[in-house]
């Protein structure tokens, strides 16, 4: 598949409608295995879906959206994850691993050609339209973009993820709930340098396996899951394009249960932090 993300200097370009460029990101088996940069040379607002579909993409990550957009992209069968904010890379990377929320339409203002709220375009920074992240938290670095560096794993030692790997720090906006609570909390007082080690019990992390995100349904009812197997981690569509990444719990010859819990619902996490950098 190819993923398309609005982009700017590194970033998640924030108006869906004036980005002048996509990072194009060629994804197989959930590993990114090229990049490249396409120029839109000047189109705009709903065009940019033909254009998009003309590059075989499959998947759009932006920051704000407007309705007309979010329509144009649906009807030409692209996918849309719009509310990101940061490092391009990043944000795919987090898609990848099924932590990447949709906020859906979130800026119809734009679609027109009325005043900013801000003054400003949506690329300014300006954090308060176009689906800015609401702060939620309290802390000196509440509602500031940090730089982190980490690296995460299980009670048994076992590492499930490190940006250190990576070779490059995770950035989000602090206190505003981008991330899993108690990552957020421990970054809320960090200095730039300093490190932390925290335990997380699952109300903290990606909360307890709830039932009412279990799937049950008729295989002749889901179109390719007759090829799927217990086991499987696999993407559905919801109606408003996003990916829903589900686990294959059962099957039988007529029937799959599909569990659209995060995959490490209800499991204790432990974190190494350090605080690269507030800006």
């Amino acid at each position: 598949m190819i993923a398309a993300v609005t982009y700017d200097n590194g970033n998640v370009f924030q108006h869906f409608g004036k980005t002048q460029q996509f990072k194009l990101y060629e994804i197989r088996n959930s590993q990114v295995l090229s990049t490249r940069i396409f120029n839109t040379d000047g189109i705009g607002h709903e065009a940019l879906a033909g254009l998009l579909a003309g590059q075989g993409v499959d998947l759009v990550i932006c920051g704000g959206l407007g309705d007309g957009a979010q329509n144009a992209l649906n009807a030409a069968g692209i996918m849309v994850v719009s509310g990101a904010q940061g490092n391009a890379d990043e944000a795919v990377q987090a898609w990848l691993r099924g932590e990447l929320a949709s906020t859906g339409v979130n800026c119809d203002h734009h679609e027109h050609e009325e005043a900013h709220a801000c003054g400003g375009d949506c690329g300014s920074g300006c954090g308060g339209c176009c689906g800015g992240p609401e702060v939620i938290m309290q802390g000196k670095n509440a509602g500031k973009t940090v730089r982190v560096h980490y690296k995460g794993t299980f009670n048994d030692g076992t590492q499930f993820d490190s940006s250190y790997d990576r070779g490059q720090p995770l950035e989000f906006i602090c206190g505003t709930g981008m991330m899993i609570p108690g990552f957020d909390k421990a970054v809320l007082e960090m200095e730039p340098g300093e490190e932390v080690d925290v335990h997380l019990m699952p109300e903290d992390a990606y909360g307890m396996p709830d039932e009412r995100y279990i799937i049950r349904a008729k295989i002749a009812e889901l179109p390719g899951s007759e090829s799927l197997s217990v086991g499987d981690r696999v993407y559905m569509v919801a109606g408003n394009g996003q990916q829903i990444p589900v686990t294959v719990k059962e099957k039988t010859d007529t029937d799959i249960v599909l569990d659209a819990n995060h995959e490490m619902a209800g499991k204790e996490l432990n974190f190494h932090i350090e605080l690269v950098s507030v800006e």
